[in-house]
């Protein structure tokens, strides 16, 4: 049987930024899996991924910089702001390598913290996400609108590329929460994230991940569509492509068990290691 517990304590203070976070022991296996949300999201995006995986593998969730219950700091102004956030989090944990699992923004967030500090990233799994996501024009005319009108105004738009039409026929209830979800973060947060993931570019830092990686996509992703994750995976040598089908840009909400099979798969191809810290 396996054996695991819920960290109790879920705020912790890293470089002055409080972080709402969830450390899920397991006694499976010793490597830890850091789970890092999308624009607009909070860590429940996670639950049904967390719930299958309990007890094989330590995990951890986290809420972004100006996200959920974090707090914002002294704002965002770039990826590497999140990026020491959650280097502070792996220093907190005492971690020793770790994989990164990070869906749109989470994704160029596992990849800038690899490009900084590779000796404590053992794989990544880059789910919905790519090398430059979007253009100046798009990301200013986003931030313009919620500038004016709120993120209200983006909400409807956002939900139909967020999941597929099946989504919004069949769960309408799930659609209605996650709808809330996004329109409750912050406004500065995810301004200052928008802006964040418009000047990141990470072409040339997605050619030296020399990592296990895994990219994953949703086959109706109208945020990051399939072809864009699949020029990330060629960018990386020696990644693997998968699409997860009847999903759209998040899976671990919509596929869960899809996606879950594909982590547990990638985990296990990955070398043993003797320790999670130090």
């Amino acid at each position: 049987m396996w054996l695991w517990r819920i960290e109790i304590v879920p705020f912790v203070s890293i470089g002055g930024v409080t972080l709402h976070h969830r450390y899920i022991e397991a006694t499976g296996t010793s490597r830890p899996i850091i789970f890092i949300n999308s624009l607009g999201t909070d860590f429940r995006i996670w639950d049904d991924v967390v719930a299958r995986l309990a007890g094989e593998i330590p995990m951890l969730v986290y809420d972004k910089r100006g996200h959920g219950l974090s707090d914002i700091g002294g704002g965002v102004r770039s990826i590497d702001d999140h990026v020491d956030d959650l280097l502070g989090l792996i220093d907190h944990f005492g971690f020793g390598k770790v994989v990164l699992c990070g869906l749109s923004v989470g994704g160029l967030i596992a990849q800038r913290l690899y490009t900084r500090h590779p000796k404590c990233v053992e794989a990544l799994i880059l789910s919905d996400t790519a090398h430059k996501i979007g253009t100046d024009e798009s990301w200013n005319t986003r931030i313009a609108t919620v500038e004016r009108d709120g993120i209200e105004a983006i909400a409807e738009g956002i939900m139909k590329v967020w999941f597929t039409p099946q989504f919004h026929a069949k769960r309408a209830a799930d659609l209605a929460g996650c709808c809330n979800m996004l329109t409750r973060q912050a406004l500065s947060g995810y301004i200052g994230t928008c802006m964040a993931v418009r000047d990141a570019d990470l072409t040339d830092a997605a050619r030296r991940i020399t990592a296990p990686t895994l990219c994953i996509v949703g086959d109706q992703d109208g945020s990051t569509p399939p072809d864009l994750v699949r020029s990330l995976a060629d960018l990386i040598p020696g990644a693997r492509f998968e699409m997860i089908r009847d999903a759209a840009h998040i899976p671990c909400i919509e596929q869960p068990e899809a996606l879950v099979t594909l982590i547990r798969d990638f985990a296990t191809s990955l070398p043993e290691e003797t320790s999670a810290h130090g």
